[in-house]
Order: C-alpha cells, then structure tokens, then sequence
C-alpha cells in the first residue's frame, strides 16, 4: 500500500519497470504521455489561455489541456518533472536508480545525433505573410505581466565549434512576428559575444516546444561542457536510444523532427530594449527591468493535429523551479560520491524557492564528512545553495515537515551550523545586497545545516517512533 506522509503529495511512485517497454523511451512527446497515461491529468472542460498558469500551477502531476477557449488547434502540456517519480519516468527508470543512472550518464561521451530531411515537424509550415507567433497557444506568467510569455527551450549554435547551446529563455511576445529575450545562461552569453566580436548582429535561434521530458532535463545542463559537447548531442546519450533532427525552414539550424512545435527566429544583437523580466524562481520580480535584445521570428513548424504545446508555468512551484537544477543534483551527486561521502540522494527542492539544496546521507559518518559535503554543496557554480542541509536517510526529503524536523531536533546552532559572509548571491533573492550597474548578481551569505544523525551523540536516542499499525492501516479504508 502507498501511504502518502502528511505534507507529502500523494504521487503513485513510478513504476519498477512497464510491462512491454522495457525501460526503452519513447522517441516524442505523444508516445510517452500515453505511456504515461496513469499519471497524466487531461482537463477536457474549456479553459481560457490566461488561467492556464494558475490551473497548472495546481497539479503535482502532467496536466493536459486540451479544450482551450481561445486556441481551439491547440494544446498545452506542462509539470512534466515537477518530482522525483516524474524524473525517474523521464529517464525510464525506477526511482531509486534515477540519481545514479542520470549521473552516470552525464559522464558518458556524447552520442550525437541522426540527420534526416524530415519528420511530423515538418507536417504544418507557416512564413512571410502566414506567420503569426500570437496563433499559438503562449501562456500568461502570471498577474503583473501584461503579455504572453514563450518559456519553451531554445538554443543557439556557437559559430567557432558549431555545438549547440539549449536553455530555456523567458522570450515576451510583443506583435506577430516580434519579442523580447531574457537570456541568463553563462554559454549563450559567450556565444553572443563571438557574434558580434565577428560584426554578426543577427544570430539564429530556434525555440522547441514539445519534446520527452528527458531532452528538457539535458537542455538545462549548466556545467561547463561547450568545449566538449553542446546539449542536443547528450540527447541520445540521456535518451540511451538514437535522436534524428531536422533542418530549419528559414535559419541554419537543426531541430528535433519528433517534437511538436518549432519557433525559427533571428536574436537581433545591435540592440536592446529595457523588458520586463516575469517572476524568477523565488516567486518574485527582481530584478524588474533589464536590457533584452528582441527577436525576429521567421517561421513556424509543427504537427497538423492538434499540436502540443510545452508550457513551462514559473511559480509558485512548478518545473521551473526543478529544471535547471536536476543537472546540478547528477554533478553534486557524483562530486559527492568522489569525496567518499555515501550519500542517498540530492535535491533542490520546489519549495526551497530554487535556493535551498538537501543532501541525503546514509548511516551515520565520522565527524567532518558532512561539514565537507555541505561546503561542496554551497560552492555550486550555479549559485543555488544559499541554504544548503543535510539530512539523514530516514528524514523524508519530498516532506518539507520531515526536513525541518530534522533540523529543529538534530541540529545543534552551536555545533552543527555554518555561516559563511558575503559570497556570490542569487539575483532573485531580495535580501541580497545589490551590486550596483550589475542586474543579474548581488552578495549574500550562505548557510550549513547539518541536521544528520551524529555518530559523536548516542544513535539509539535518534530513533523516531510511530503509533502501531503506522503504514499499514489507512484512514480512508475506515471512512463512510
């Protein structure tokens, strides 16, 4: 029997393995939802595009919309990997392995990809006159945002190596042809720069909607890896199976000929707009305003019927928060595991507003190895561990209740937690101290909480006890 734990949302966990799959992925985003069907929420009713955010935002689930008021065409997917059972289904693998199987992956070389000449992309193409980005089913953020906002993933290719950088760019729609980009990510960046170090103020940009979820969990690789590989050659090694791509109508760019839909654009380099930047991670609005350079969008392809588009919700708690992380957690897990510690699990929790890290830990270790891993955590190069705790393998880590009970009972402030002044801030947290001319950084502290088990304590006195029965009777076998 599954027993939800009280502040645990009652997910089925994901399955040990599905009966004629075989662990084999499904290659586009239709196969694995109804792979998935047992998960997935289909909402049939009519829903207006602008309360898609806040209905989404709702579900612990994937959430299909399919009846959408002011796009009939059209549908909208989003929570694809918004927990642990949805990740594991994503890689195809039983919750327990998918930690270790996404880190080990991560290591292998890349695979690369299949080049055809076409594929269901391909089946609707619109330009010139005929393209109209505000056909398509793009979401509200949320209720300070006056337009829709695309926040699909998109990649750029680096002109000195031709490898491809995939992020996913908060991109405001502003006419039917006409946006904003929000660009963040460290590789994108630099690839700009050669641009236009090369006089190049137009650069190729494609942004992809709909595609297995298992692309997406690769697309937000942060770690440095540009001089080795670009993100769409890892996607068959993440997917273990062969990715075929296609090229684009109107730029020079390749994409996936499984996925849904696909937005072609030129990046417009010589110039900038102050844009709204949307709600960050942390469920706030900072920074507000930034430079943006706009985009030119060329073209449109996808599927004829009734395409699906891939919504990324960003608050309150939602994929949003997750995605860019799940890399991070594979890399602390394996950095982790190099330093001997015998950790369990890593997480960067939806309700740590995507600055708070968890880290597992089996039995009980000497003094030391934990004040190590926390450091280790805390020096992530994405910066999101401004709060990094440790816990032990009987704390529950989806239960933010478990959690903070681990901390209030086996964590002496005198002994077990670790301040350290004035390092690199997230820009999204309002209590960091701003640098001025400088948006996108600020200066905080960082904080340590080792809240294990401690093997210098007598261990028996950390055993929790339950009332008889607890896990196996359920409430709701008793109730009219």
């Amino acid at each position: 029997m599954y027993t939800p734990i009280r502040g645990k949302p009652d997910l089925p966990p994901a399955p040990t393995q599905r009966e004629g799959q075989n662990f084999a992925l499904d290659k586009d985003l239709r196969g694995y939802l109804k792979t998935n069907e047992d998960v997935v929420t289909v909402i049939t009713k009519p829903v207006s595009i602008k309360n898609i955010g806040a209905i989404s935002a709702q579900s612990e689930n994937p959430i299909l919309f399919e009846n959408i008021i002011e796009k009939p065409g059209f549908r909208v997917i989003d929570i694809m990997v918004k927990h642990r059972n949805l990740q594991a289904r994503a890689l195809g693998v039983c919750e327990d392995d998918y930690l270790k199987t996404l880190a080990y992956r991560l290591r292998q070389p890349p695979r690369g990809v299949i080049n055809v000449t076409t594929g269901p992309i391909k089946e609707v193409i619109k330009t010139g006159a005929d393209l109209d980005i505000r056909e398509l089913p793009i979401c509200y953020q949320s209720d300070v945002d006056p337009n829709p906002m695309m926040t699909c993933m998109s990649w750029v290719r680096d002109p000195d190596t031709d490898r491809y950088n995939v992020m996913n760019a908060l991109t405001t729609i502003t006419g039917p042809d006409s946006g904003f980009c929000l660009f963040v990510s460290r590789d994108t960046t630099a690839i700009f720069k050669k641009y236009q170090a090369m006089g190049v103020t137009e650069v190729p940009i494609a942004f992809v909607a709909g595609v297995p979820p298992a692309f997406e969990i690769m697309g937000n690789y942060a770690g440095i890896h540009m001089d080795s590989w670009g993100e769409t050659e890892m996607f068959g090694t993440i997917m273990d199976q062969d990715v075929e791509m296609v090229p684009c109508e109107t730029i020079d760019l390749t994409v996936p000929a499984e996925a849904e839909i696909v937005i072609e654009g030129l990046i417009l380099l010589g110039e900038t707009s102050v844009m709204d930047c949307g709600p960050n991670p942390q469920m706030y609005g900072i920074p507000a305003r930034v430079p943006q350079p706009p985009v030119k969008f060329t073209a449109i392809t996808m599927r004829k019927d009734r395409p699906i588009y891939r919504a990324v919700q960003t608050v309150p708690e939602t994929d949003h928060q997750v995605l860019p992380r799940l890399c991070h957690e594979a890399l602390l897990y394996t950095r982790l595991c190099e330093m001997s510690v015998d950790v369990k699990d890593v997480r960067f929790p939806t309700w740590g507003g995507a600055m708070s890290c968890v880290i597992q830990i089996r039995g009980a270790p000497r003094d030391g190895v934990v004040g190590d891993a926390l450091l280790a955590v805390m020096s992530t190069p994405y910066n999101n561990a401004k709060l990094a705790v440790a816990v032990s393998e009987d704390t529950d880590m989806d239960d933010p209740g478990s959690v903070y009970h681990a901390i209030a009972t086996r964590a002496d402030p005198a002994l077990d937690v670790t301040i350290i002044p004035r390092t690199r801030g997230h820009p999204g947290d309002p209590s960091g101290t701003p640098i001025p001319g400088d948006p996108f950084n600020r200066v905080a502290g960082k904080m340590a909480i080792d809240a294990t088990i401690k093997s210098r304590l007598h261990l028996p006195d950390f055993d929790r006890v339950w009332p008889q029965g607890w896990g196996e009777v359920d409430i709701e076998d008793y109730l009219d």
